[in-house]
């Protein structure tokens, strides 16, 4: 049987929660609400799917700033933030072990 590294769903939550957080829905302690956690999930597994699958840090921050400005309907998007949650997300998995992903 073969084990594939594991990606956990609360250390994406950290990254996103901590660095992204478009509509700020995180507390003031930069935690998040288990009730709404799943609002950044979408986002945050779409760029560890770019990123997986061979997408550059640069396509990853493109997408998180459509999502801030298109889906969530932003006029102003932090580019920044955008860039440091994608180049976050590339170094947690670039600290995983090689092979396939799956999330927990």
């Amino acid at each position: 049987m073969t084990h594939y590294p594991k990606i956990q769903l609360s250390r994406l939550r950290e990254i996103g929660w901590t660095l992204w957080d478009p509509i700020g829905l995180a507390d003031q302690n930069g935690s998040w609400d288990a009730a709404c956690a799943d609002e950044y999930d979408q986002y945050l597994l779409r760029v560890v799917s770019l990123i997986c699958r061979g997408g550059s840090k640069d396509q990853a921050t493109a997408y998180l700033i459509e999502a801030a400005s298109e889906h969530m309907g932003l006029s102003h998007v932090d580019e920044a933030a955008a860039a440091a949650t994608s180049q976050a997300i590339e170094d947690y998995l670039a600290s995983l072990p090689a092979g396939p992903k799956t999330v927990r």
